[in-house]
This record gives C-alpha cells, structure tokens and sequence, in this order.
C-alpha cells in the first residue's frame, strides 16, 4: 500500500524492521536479462557528455569549501544564488516527494533524514514534513508532486526524483507556485529550482572504478559490468564513465542488467565463467556484492577484482575474502541537506545553485576503519551515511527504525 506521511513537531509512530531483502541504491524495478550494451561501445554510449565527464573528473581532486567536520554542509565549485526574496520567520512545512524507500541506500537515507527534521523543529526551522512515497513509479511521483502543489500550503519542495526526463514538467511545474524547490539525489532537465543536491555524479564514480580495475588488470582481461536497471542519469553514467576507460585501455567489458536479484547474478557469473576467466567485476550499486563474490566461490574460481559499495555487507565481504576492492561511494549523507538547505533559505542565506558535495571511495587502507566505525550496523547500512552526531545515533541505524 502507498505511504503517505506527515511527520510532526512529536515524533512519528516508528512502524518497526523494513525487509532489506533484494534491494538497490537506485529504483528497485525489474530489468532487462539481456545484455545491456554491446562490449568496448566507448563513448558512443547515448548518456556519454564529455562536457559533464571533464567536469566531474576534475572535481575528484578539488577540495571542497565548507565546515570540516559537517561533510553534508560542504560544497565544490559552487556558483552561490540569492534567496533573500524567500526570507521569512517561522517554522515551515516540507513538503518532500520521495521516489522510494525501496532499498538499502534508500532507507538509510531516509532514516538519517528523519532524524536531521528532529534537530530542525526543535530549533523551529521546520514544522512538520509531509512525505508521499511514489514507490518506484513515475506516474505516482508525477502525482504526488500534482498533489503537493493543488494542496497550496508547502512552504518548501523537497524532490528526489524517480527518473530524470519524466519527472522534469512536475518539478517545473513546482516551481512555477514560486516557491523554493530543492532536488537531490538524481536530477531533472531543468534548473528552475533553487538548489540541486548531489554528491560530485555519476562519471566520478565510473572514472574511480574503472581507473581501480585497469590498474589492477592487464590489457585483454574480462570485465563484468553489473548494472541495476536503465534511464537513471546517475547510474547510466556511471557505466558510460567507466566503458570510455575500459575501451581506451584494452579491457574486454561485457555488461548486463540485474535488477539486484541475487539469483540473477549468480547465474550471469557463472555463465560468464563457463565461458572463460573473469578478472573483474564492476557494479553501479553494491547490495549484489556479495552474491557476485559467491559465484565466484561456487565456481572455484579466483576472487576477481572488484568494485562494490559502501554498503556494510559489500565491506564485510571483501574483508572476509580478502579480494582487492574499493568501494565507490554516492554519498549517503546527502539526505540531510536538502532539509539544512532550505532552514538556510528561509534564513535568506546563500546557498549553492548546483550543490556539489564531496565523493570520496573506500579504499584498502581505509576499511578496517569503517569497519570498525560501523561495528553492530546491519548489513543494509553505508558505510559514509554521516548521522553519527545526530540525535538516536546510533540505536536507530542499528534497529533499522524506519519512520
């Protein structure tokens, strides 16, 4: 049944373990079985912009402006907007239309976010937050959205889209009430809103990958590409990133959507394997990790090299086995800005037109420490969530309290 939430100045009645089985960082929908793209295509992949590449590989290395120790408040490269005209005193409504909880990446996102609204009501910025929960679906997003806006009394929209071209004529349509409108997570064909939030994007995290898998391969090896479903900017350029490198250094890259299914990718690799070795395996989310690895393992095959995620099952994984690894990152800690953002905009702060926020891998040298750090989380949780000072921390995450 589609959730409907209105969150209060009193907590929200917590409904208890959400089912983690299945899940992915991005919209839960079943995908193709076919292949996903023909191996070496380059930069002939239709979401390749050499424009947006260059400006994501180079933000990798820039160090970013804003609090030391509030990651979620930093920024890269920002070009800062006015927000005077929204200035205003009193607690506010949210308004939030939220793709999905449907998986991991999601829910933790969401809890995190949850906890971030108590701080602000307490401190009176916001009042209460509704939430309408599209459940992975264009059409109820698009609705959901329709309905904030003939509801008439948002003083903020919050939008994380469910895909990117669709959801475009709702978010402008949002805009047109002249009220502030924040997207994060995955974006949309226009900049009607005041601020976009995301970690640096989807290139950073293909050019991080691949990077890691040539330098850890040699030219003529075989690529694994396991993708999570088609039409999202952010993932389809993570694989157009990650193919241009792959074909420019001689690594053989074959590619397939898994829609997360652990039993989908198991019979991928093991078909894979009865073809010939595979050296490596790239991934655009990493709540298949494990099931990839254990292919591996049912096959007798040696470990591959890998690219995962932060998720803490991924990280527990390849510290089991012993694999070399990294884990990219789509930086969770995102669901909290969007809330900062808009107490920043009704104080009539600057706030950035494209919120840029840092993107930073796990690598080697780095996991025994997030292992550590995250000690009694479940395996669904990331690893970079940055909700340890928030209030709940860290009984919430542990509990997987989904509000």
């Amino acid at each position: 049944m589609r959730r409907s939430l209105k969150v209060g100045t009193a907590a929200a009645a917590l409904i208890g373990l959400f089912v983690l089985a299945g899940c992915t960082t991005d919209p839960g929908v079943t995908a193709p079985s076919e292949s996903a793209s023909d191996p070496g295509a380059g930069s002939t992949n239709e979401w390749f912009d050499q424009k947006v590449y260059d400006k994501q590989f180079a933000e990798r290395t820039v160090v970013p402006a804003g609090p030391e120790d509030e990651v979620y408040l930093q920024h890269i490269n920002a070009e800062m907007v006015d927000t005077s005209a929204y200035a205003s005193a009193g607690a506010k409504k949210a308004c939030f239309a939220n793709a999905s909880i449907s998986n991991p990446w999601r829910q933790t996102g969401w809890i995190t976010m949850n906890q971030q609204l108590k701080v602000l009501q307490e401190s009176g910025a916001i009042s209460t937050m509704e939430t309408r929960d599209a459940q992975d679906s264009d059409d109820t997003q698009i609705a959901d959205i329709d309905y904030f806006i003939n509801e008439g009394n948002c003083d903020v929209f919050l939008i994380s889209p469910n895909s990117t071209a669709a959801m475009t004529p709702a978010v402008e349509r949002a805009c047109a009430t002249d009220k502030p409108v924040i997207v994060f997570d995955r974006g949309v064909e226009t900049d009607c809103q005041v601020t976009f939030i995301h970690p640096i994007g989807g290139f950073a995290w293909g050019i991080d990958t691949a990077e890691f898998l040539i330098d850890n391969l040699k030219k003529g090896d075989k690529v694994v590409g396991l993708r999570i479903l088609p039409g999202v900017d952010v993932l389809e350029q993570r694989w157009a990133g990650a193919e241009k490198l792959f074909a420019e250094a001689g690594i053989e890259a074959v590619d397939y959507f898994t829609g997360a299914d652990p039993a989908k990718i198991k019979s991928i690799i093991s078909d894979e394997l009865a073809k010939g070795d595979v050296q490596g395996i790239w991934m655009d989310a990493g709540d298949g990790a494990v099931a990839a690895i254990e292919a591996f393992e049912d096959a007798g095959a040696d470990y591959p090299v890998m690219t995962g995620e932060d998720e803490m099952s991924f990280l527990r994984k390849w510290k089991a086995t012993g694999l070399t690894g990294l884990a990219p990152v789509y930086s969770n800690f995102q669901w909290r800005t969007p809330l900062l953002a808009a107490a920043m905009i009704f104080k009539g702060e600057e706030v950035p037109k494209e919120w840029v926020l840092p993107q930073n891998p796990i690598n080697a040298e780095e996991l025994d420490r997030y292992l550590t750090e995250n000690e009694g989380m479940p395996d669904g949780h990331y690893a970079k969530f940055g909700g340890e000072n928030l209030p709940g921390y860290p009984e919430v995450w542990q509990k997987r309290l989904i509000p």
